[in-house]
């Protein structure tokens, strides 16, 4: 529930998993994390590897991107730049977890009116119901999927939620999730106390609806972080242990 915090580091992930190379910064990224109208976000996006992580998505011009609860739009800024003219970004808010975030909805709208930016919107919706108004080609979210199964968020069904990313992503669409690293074996047990979930169930769950597991980037990773703390802990907020896992709809 609510993860607000700004969580930064991710740690070990699943023996054998395939791990990214770095992918390089395309011209239109780094225009995108220069723009004036992101204001001086230098130490943020070193200690939130936005570039990278962005990167690592693949979104390009033209694309149409959904930034799922997307708190602070620290990504979708820059997503948007990206996407130009020709792409579009939805900002994708649960009703549930809009009620616990009502600031950061307020601030969504004020940014999808923002003349800097001309192609973002604010969609709100039921947890248990996620859809866009478009086939898309980039879903993305940060530190939230293990909020689906919770009871603020209605215990939505994971599996059927990752059915609905499914039929939302273009062919070739990507689905990119980032979350908090619970113990191995421990599957959704501490979703709700710990808000973390074990890597090995979002693949197996993603895998069961037809996403096949592209690799993970590293950039995320802090093996120093046992697992066992709550995220917000004050030993280890901001330093959690992250999954960066990057996922994709087949073409045919």
């Amino acid at each position: 529930m609510k993860i607000f915090a700004v969580a930064l580091a991710a740690g070990a992930t699943l023996a054998g998993a395939a791990l990214a190379a770095a992918p390089a910064v395309k011209p239109y990224l780094a225009a995108a994390l220069a723009d004036p109208a992101r204001g001086d976000m230098k130490a943020i996006d070193a200690r939130r590897h936005t570039g990278e992580l962005v990167a690592f998505s693949g979104v390009k011009p033209g694309d149409k991107v959904v930034d799922l609860i997307p708190g602070s739009a620290l990504f979708t800024r820059v997503f948007a730049k990206v996407a130009g003219p020709k792409g579009h970004v939805y900002m994708v808010w649960p009703n549930e977890y809009a009620q616990e975030a009502a600031g950061d909805v307020t601030a969504s709208d004020k940014l999808a009116a923002d003349k800097a930016y001309g192609n973002i919107s604010v969609l709100q919706q039921p947890a248990a119901a996620f859809s866009a108004p478009e086939k898309v080609d980039l879903v993305f979210t940060a530190q939230n999927y293990h909020d689906y199964p919770d009871k603020f968020m209605g215990k939505v069904d994971p599996v059927a939620f990752d059915k609905q990313v499914y039929a939302a992503l273009k062919p070739g669409g990507v689905f990119l999730v980032i979350d908090h690293a619970a113990q191995a074996g421990s599957g959704m047990r501490d979703t709700e106390t710990l808000h973390r979930i074990d890597p090995a169930i979002v693949k197996t769950q993603l895998a069961s609806v037809g996403f096949v597991f592209e690799g993970e980037s590293d950039v995320l990773r802090n093996p120093a972080d046992d697992h066992k703390k709550l995220v917000f802990d004050k030993t280890i907020r901001g330093h959690t242990d992250q999954f960066v896992y990057k996922f994709r709809k087949p073409k045919k």
